[in-house]
Parts: C-alpha cells; structure tokens; sequence
C-alpha cells in the first residue's frame, strides 16, 4: 500500500508540477502537493499567530467557541523540531526562524485536527494540530508540517496519522539531500564544544543544573552595574522575560566593552556560577577576541536599539507565588525569584518609609531604601543616588509619603527581593 501512495504522489508532483531536478536528483516539493479536503471530518479553522514559540509550537487566536480565552497552545502534528526554548540543540534556532517567517508572512493560516475533534497533546495544554498556510488567495495552501520535514529542520515522531505517509517521503528526501538536521555540515548557530547552548529561561528555571558549566545564550542587554551588566530575554511559551546578572569583572577591557552597552541584542558565553556573598547565580568569565568576532566562545553582537520590557506588575502579583509548567513536571516559585534581573515597572505606590545612605565615603552614598505600600501589600524600591536637573541630590523628603510609579530591575539584598531604581528617570511622583 505504502508503494502504491508514494506513485499516487509522485504522479501528483508530476501533474502539479512540483518535481525539480536538483544536482542530478528529483527534488518533489511535498509540502505542496496534499491541500486541505473541506470535505473531510476533520475540524478546520482559520487562524492568526499570537505568538511564535519555537519550531513547532505556536500560540493561535481562534474563538472564545473553541477554546477558552481564544489561546490555542498548537504542537504541530507528527513531528518534532530541534528544542530552542530551553536547551538548545543544533537547528533549533533555524527551524524556530523557518516557521516565524513562513507564517508571518501568510495571508491565511489553517489549522486542521487529525479526527473529528480537537486532540490535546499528552501534556495536556497544547492542542495537536496540522498547520496550512498560503501567501495569497490565488495560492495553494502549504503544509508546514511537512515543509518542514522538507527542509531537514524536524524529525517524524508519529506516522500513524492523516499525512504520515507523505511525511515519511519529505523526510527521506531530506535524508537523501542531506538538508540541516542531516547535513555533513554543522550548524553555524550552534557550539558544538564544551559550552551547553541554552535561553535566559532554562538558567533562570533550573540554575543549579548549569552551575559550573560554560553557558550560551542571546539577550538584550537592559541596565549596568559595577563591571556588570544585566539582561533579559522573552519567552513565547510563557509570555514573560526572563533574566541574568553578568559579572564580567574589571580584566574584562577593550573593544568587547563597546558590545556591553543598554540596548544591545548580544550572545553571551560564559560560565554559570553561584555567588554565595550576593545569593545569586550569575554569569562569569566572559571573552572577547578583536581578531575572530565570530568564535563561539566569544561576545557578539546579534542587534542595537531595543529597549528593557518593563513589564506592569502589581505589588499583589510581585508578592505572590507562580507555576511554571515544564516538560519535567510543575516548578513554583515566589515571583520576584522567578523575575530575577528582569525589567520591571510598578504603579500607585505610597512611600511610608525610607532610609538614606549619608556615608559619603560608601560607595552608595546617597542611594534610598523606600519601603512602599499598596493595598496593605509592602514592596522594597531601593535607587542609587538622584540627582535633580541641578545637580542637587535628592533626599527622601523628595518622596516620603509621596505616591509614585517606579522603573527598575528586581535584585534581591540580604534575602529580601527589591525593586532597584537607576535613575530619575526611573521613579515619578503621581498625582
């Protein structure tokens, strides 16, 4: 039977035009050739990203009807794609970056159910789905489960299903091609060495995992400290920043300084550590070669001009707990330790206390602890010294008993979790 389907198809690229002849082999373009039966009992819908998680995983809006809140978490059917949402793996990134281009650009993007009904995955959260998508009105649809089998970017995990058989002929062609996942060549985003290729997330989830170990991973680059900076990165799966503390210490000189600034998109490779006086893990022991930008121990550039997130938070939701679903089970966390490091931004706070360091031989002379208040709820916003428009620096007069919205990066001091300001610009008295 399966002899006689792969002559159906072929005599269907044929008819379709959908064979090409690639250094002496037929290369058939699979992804093209089945289109969406309307006909079928399989339960189609016409959809738009929310968000991109990674190869295979997508947030789509559909109707409240269909799914509560109109979120549906889809896993595309039948395949699975290198991982790039925790550990990364080689083409992981790639195949991330296919399906984001693939369907940001598509006119009409459909999702079809294998059965009569809508099947969730065996976690439970996600929804299996075939995706479709076309550029135009006038175009056929494109399977993108398949293309990407097609394009060497994904795996075949199940072929007991509506498009298995066509799956198992994309993936062996290419097999036969040798495209990405079975390529003699390696990926040029990934670091095939020592250094175990993760996100902010992953470290953030599970630190103790990657203590010791030489880590890489891009992120935006959203504050400075003393020979430190921090930064955070987005993930789709759970629609939050997540971020880091790097320590790259004061050996760390020359042009890889320049790299470092606010605002830059940068991969960063260095080694994870715990620092016990701070009571953070932190990233260490960054390079920087001038004469190879490109080695895969090294800082690089990846983008300029973004900015932190700053993400609105309610002192109710900062003092809360949260549970983040992973492959391995349910992990909880007090928030502000889940949010380590990230930009964040807070509203409507009453100062009812505050403190000033008048040591002027400390080197935080002039910072303010303004413990704050909202709803009966307390949170710690700690500034480094401010300056006004004269250059006169501001006491905690400036805002005791003052309402204020507030900007900053939550740190933890002493065990206790805060919201650290860095500027004037960082904190405004509200009306």
């Amino acid at each position: 039977m399966k002899t006689n389907f792969a002559a159906l198809i072929i005599a269907l690229l044929l008819c379709l035009g959908c064979i090409a002849l690639a250094e002496g082999m037929l290369v058939a373009d699979y992804a093209a050739v089945m289109q969406p039966d309307f006909a079928s009992d399989t339960l189609k819908q016409e959809v738009t990203v929310i968000a991109f998680v990674d190869g295979d995983t997508t947030h789509f809006s559909v109707p409240e009807t269909m799914v509560e809140n109109g979120v549906l978490r889809a896993r595309y059917l039948g395949i699975n794609t290198p991982e790039s949402t925790g550990r990364v793996d080689a083409w992981g990134k790639a195949a991330s970056r296919f399906t984001k281009e693939k369907l940001s650009g598509a006119s009409s993007i459909l999702i079809e159910s294998d059965t009569n009904q809508w099947n969730p995955d065996t976690t439970g959260g996600r929804y299996l789905v075939w995706v479709w998508y076309r550029n135009s009105e006038t175009e056929p649809y494109r399977n993108l489960n398949i293309e990407l089998l097609q394009q060497g970017l994904a795996r075949i995990n199940n072929t007991n299903n509506r498009y298995g058989e066509i799956c198992a002929l994309a993936l062996a062609q290419a097999k036969e091609q040798k495209l990405c996942l079975w390529s003699d060549n390696p990926d040029p985003e990934y670091s095939y060495g020592n250094i175990q290729e993760v996100t902010v997330k992953e470290l953030r989830l599970h630190p103790e995992r990657y203590e010791g170990q030489k880590v890489a991973f891009d992120a935006v680059i959203i504050g400075s400290g003393s020979n430190s900076v921090y930064v955070e990165s987005f993930d789709a799966e759970t629609d939050r920043h997540y971020g880091m503390y790097v320590y790259y210490g004061r050996s760390f000189t020359g042009p890889g300084l320049s790299i470092l600034v606010p605002g830059n998109e940068v991969r960063i490779v260095g080694t994870m550590q715990y620092y016990e006086n701070g009571g953070i893990y932190e990233i260490t022991s960054l390079t920087y070669w001038a004469m190879d930008p490109t080695h895969p121990d090294n800082l690089q550039l990846r983008n300029t001009g973004l900015a932190p997130s700053y993400p609105l938070t309610s002192a109710e939701a900062f003092n809360s707990q949260v549970t983040v679903e992973t492959e391995e089970g349910s992990l909880t966390f007090v928030y502000p330790a889940l949010v380590l490091d990230t930009s964040i931004a807070m509203e409507h706070l009453t100062v009812i206390s505050a403190y000033q360091n008048e040591n002027k031989s400390s080197s935080s002379y002039g910072a303010m602890t303004l413990t704050c208040e909202h709803s009966g709820v307390q949170v710690t916003v700690y500034t480094v010294a401010l300056y006004d428009q004269n250059h006169t620096l501001l006491t905690c007069d400036a805002f005791l008993g003052k309402t204020v919205s507030v900007r900053g990066i939550v740190e933890v001091h002493n065990g206790d979790y805060q919201i650290k300001v860095f500027s004037l610009n960082g904190i405004a008295i509200q009306e």
